[in-house]
């Protein structure tokens, strides 16, 4: 049983870190515009993320220290103050973006402005990161956040074209009408929405936290086969339901609530009351992922006290970085952003620092002084640094398709 519940770690992580609001959102654009033409893009960041987060999660459990303690001690204060520099602001915008979420989520629900909502869904966040114990938080989110498996029950139901679906897996490139560049723009966000940084610090750190040992190496590669293929799957769910209804009608999707309407369309009303509570969980899961993440890094490169399991009064500086994370956050929503292009922002700075979190990953776990025998073999490292030229690929990529496409609205 204990066992069992341990996975739910990787549950929470796919949930809340591949299907946060930036896969709701970039794979709903994406099945609008170019219906299933990207969904090997969905499918080599899921292989991407099991890679780096298998690394990471073995790291944590062999050297019982998360990745990001190893990555100052190994490269050095400097190269690890730019980790920490990139990595952070980018969990700031991403945290920014769940929050945001959250409020919409409500919206949703209330048909009350979000900026209403915005507040109260940051102290949810932080009253949760404060009070709830860990396990907890990551049984009750995971849980409620496979209410997104909706999505693929409402894809049976619309019943797509299966054929044209076929065809567009099998033929790369954008429709006609489309250009390469918009094509290649929305491809690195999808591409960024399965690799976010922050994952692999909120995986690692929450094996330190469960006290994850050589003996539970097991528990973590099952979390990695487990939860990212999960994410995938509802990725792809909801990359089909969106090509499904709004690509034959030439409907752009710019707003949380299209992503959720085919599955009204399919399911009705018990449908939508699923996937709100999908949306929600999704969102509230990942804020509060990018909300310890925040608080991970800067602890972990200080050598502060740090843990969700560490009473508040013995760590109150990660704490207090949380918190002021929370409140930076907020304040930026509060200037009326809108939470989707703040979402859009984040995916795309996610791939300019992607190397910067990547990299130090596969060097640690390549380094036998702290794994020993568990350090990476060739498979691994193979695996490793074709995804690595693939992330610097989409790093360079990123701002210039930004600027010609406009945001991916040329």
């Amino acid at each position: 049983m204990k066992k069992a519940l341990a996975v739910t770690l990787g549950i929470l992580t796919a949930i809340g870190g591949f299907v946060d609001i930036g896969d709701l959102v970039a794979n709903a654009q994406s099945g609008a515009r170019f219906g299933m033409r990207q969904a090997w893009v969905v499918v080599i960041g899921v292989v991407g993320i099991c890679v780096f987060a298998e690394m990471s999660g073995r790291v944590a459990a062999v050297s019982q220290r998360p990745v990001f303690d190893l990555v100052r001690e190994r490269l050095g204060p400097r190269t690890a103050m730019a980790n920490l520099i990139g990595s952070y602001l980018v969990t700031l915008l991403t945290l920014t973006a769940e929050v945001g979420g959250v409020a919409l989520t409500i919206q949703l629900v209330s048909g009350l402005p979000h900026l209403l909502w915005v507040p109260l869904a940051a102290i949810a966040v932080w009253l949760v990161l404060w009070r709830v114990k860990f396990q907890l938080m990551e049984q009750v989110f995971g849980a409620l956040g496979l209410a997104l498996v909706v999505f693929v029950v409402a894809l049976v139901a619309l019943d797509p074209p299966w054929g044209d679906f076929a065809h567009h897996v099998t033929h790369i490139g954008p429709p006609q009408g489309e250009n390469w560049a918009t094509w290649g723009y929305l491809a690195v966000s999808l591409f960024a929405s399965a690799l976010t940084p922050y994952e692999v610090f909120f995986f690692s750190s929450g094996g330190v936290e469960e006290k994850w040992t050589v003996q539970d190496l097991m528990t973590e590669r099952s979390n990695t086969l487990v939860g990212f293929p999960l994410g995938g799957v509802l990725g792809l769910a909801i990359m089909g339901c969106a090509a499904t209804v709004f690509e034959p009608a030439g409907i752009q999707v710019s707003q949380l609530s299209q992503t959720a309407l085919p599955v009204a369309v399919a399911l009705g009303k018990f449908g939508l009351a699923a996937v709100m509570l999908g949306f929600f969980a999704a969102t509230f899961g990942a804020a509060l992922e990018t909300g310890l993440s925040t608080g991970y890094s800067i602890a972990q490169y200080f050598g502060w006290q740090w843990g969700k399991m560490v009473r508040p009064r013995e760590a109150a500086r990660f704490h207090t970085v949380m918190l002021v994370s929370i409140l930076l956050g907020t304040a930026v929503l509060l200037t009326t952003v809108d939470p989707v292009q703040v979402t859009e922002l984040s995916l795309l700075f996610s791939a300019v620092v992607l190397p910067l979190t990547y990299l130090p990953i596969l060097v640690v776990a390549n380094d036998r002084d702290y794994l020993g025998d568990h350090a990476n073999g060739r498979v691994q490292n193979f695996l490793g640094v074709i995804f690595l030229v693939i992330i610097v690929v989409a790093a360079i990529a990123a701002v210039p398709l930004m600027i010609i496409t406009g945001m991916g609205q040329s």
